[in-house]
């Protein structure tokens, strides 16, 4: 960036974090309080609710790098949503390290509830 000063990069990345940690946080409780589910948890379900109709599932590696979550934190998040009924995890048949993730009729309600909190939070965040 040509005519930029150092102070004003270093100014512009601490407010982007702080509207992220701002938007997060409330994202986090609105979701929580409202609807059972935390933010990642919700980024999981909204990955997997677009999913195209003929792919219904992803694997758990696209499924990452699409919420920007760890290999181990994402293992937890599907843990917790598939102990709640709201995704179905099954081993891919070409090859069976693959894992999918699917949301099932439970997901797919849970997320059409919160997903008008969440489109809520971001327009109250970051419009």
């Amino acid at each position: 960036m040509r005519g930029v000063t150092e102070n004003e990069l270093v100014s512009a990345w601490r407010d982007l974090l702080g509207r992220y940690h701002s938007t997060w946080c409330s994202l986090d409780r609105e979701l929580r309080e409202g609807h059972g589910l935390g933010a990642s948890e919700f980024e999981v379900l909204d990955q997997l609710s677009d999913a195209c109709c003929d792919k219904p599932a992803l694997r758990m590696q696209e499924l990452g790098k699409s919420v920007q979550l760890s290999q181990s934190a994402l293992s937890r998040v599907v843990a917790r949503l598939e102990a709640d009924g709201l995704v179905a995890r099954t081993l891919c048949s070409d090859d069976r390290r693959g894992i999918y993730v699917e949301l099932t009729e439970a997901g797919r309600a849970r997320h059409k509830a919160a997903a008008p909190t969440h489109r809520e939070v971001l327009a109250a965040n970051l419009a």
